[in-house]
């Protein structure tokens, strides 16, 4: 008979935690949870739905958005917010705090870290005397991919300047 599989660290935060609210450890909940975790993206509910439907098409959409709240809740996920209506998930469980660049073109979404603009933040919450609780950084703004598609698609298009006829004998 074969062994199972050891659970990793997530794993057992994940049990822990359904444990303590007295929930059961499902096939399904197991599943969201792995599609999650392999999923470098950030998800929003609709997308792990999308993914999780592919691997389990028994696995409903409400379950996917309560399975996520818990992972929430157990510190494995984090909302994040980028202007379009959704929410979206992202990995939270040890990961680094990172701030997001958005395309308003593409959608594409660019996660980095300044030890820069960390400074800053603490500096003037220190000036203010404000104690920071948490932040959010969302720049908005066009990727290169998509000034560069803009730039090619302008020197593209024809020239739509009126032409004037010009008529002989006549002057203006």
């Amino acid at each position: 008979m074969p062994r199972p599989e050891p659970m990793s660290e997530e794993q057992e935060v994940f049990l822990r935690h359904i444990q303590k609210k007295g929930l059961k450890r499902t096939a399904q909940r197991d599943l969201i949870l792995d599609v999650f975790l392999r999923s470098e993206e950030h998800l929003s509910n609709e997308d792990l739905y999308r993914l999780v439907k592919q691997e389990d098409p028994s696995v409903g959409q409400t379950t996917v958005y309560r399975t996520l709240k818990l992972l929430t809740e157990a510190g494995l996920a984090r909302e994040v917010r980028f202007g379009d209506g959704r929410t979206h998930y992202e990995h939270q469980y040890k990961h680094q705090h990172h701030d997001h660049m958005i395309c308003s073109e593409c959608g594409r979404i660019i996660e980095f870290f300044s030890a820069e603009l960390e400074a800053m933040q603490d500096a003037m919450a220190a000036k203010h005397r404000f104690q920071i609780t948490q932040h959010l950084l969302r720049i908005i703004g066009i990727c290169a991919e998509c000034r560069r598609a803009q730039k090619q698609k302008a020197n593209e298009e024809p020239n739509l300047q009126p032409k004037i006829r010009q008529v002989a004998g006549r002057s203006r």
